[in-house]
């Protein structure tokens, strides 16, 4: 887990409303705004603790890539990725009783040419269906090259989270 490499003791816990996105805002708010909203959710019940909350989208144009809805939106988008560029902007929330800060990263992505057996055998694989733009960076065979940090496209960026880590506990 990435975290881990920053923080070696922590807990995990998920926030559980549904994620409302506001169409009219740019990417890069419109992923603030979901990590603020999981950081926030989380903590109400951990007042006391230091909660980070984060949310990644994948950008294709100008259209939002959220996570497929099942097997078949999951392909479509991969199609449409192949042998194209994207961005991934992942924002992170950390917030303590003291203090509250949100930044983004974002990554520019191209992918490689995909066949349809290649999509076919990831799609298959259940890898994609619980990720923005319905892949994983560290899944093999799909990415060609990227600018920008690897970590921010996996969907944590460590060296941001750090420092927003030492930021807000430095009270």
């Amino acid at each position: 887990m990435l975290l881990k490499s920053i923080l070696p003791e922590f807990d995990t816990v998920p926030a559980k409303r549904e994620e409302r996105v506001n169409m009219s805002l740019f990417p890069e708010q419109m992923a603030c705004a979901l990590a603020e909203s999981k950081c926030d959710e989380v903590f109400e019940k951990y007042p006391d603790a230091t909660v980070i909350g984060c949310d990644t989208i994948v950008v294709f144009g100008k259209e939002v890539l959220g996570k497929p809805k099942n097997r078949d939106d999951a392909a479509a988008t991969l199609k449409r990725l192949s042998g194209n560029t994207h961005y991934v902007i992942t924002a992170v929330c950390v917030q303590n009783k003291y203090k509250k800060l949100t930044e983004y990263e974002r990554t520019e992505v191209k992918f490689n040419v995909l066949s349809d057996e290649f999509i076919k055998i990831y799609v298959d694989s259940g890898s994609p269906l619980d990720k923005a733009g319905s892949y994983g960076i560290q899944d093999g065979g799909l990415v060609k090259e990227y600018y920008g940090n690897y970590t921010n496209v996996v969907g944590l960026p460590i060296q941001l989270t750090k420092k927003l880590l030492e930021k807000v506990n430095d009270i």
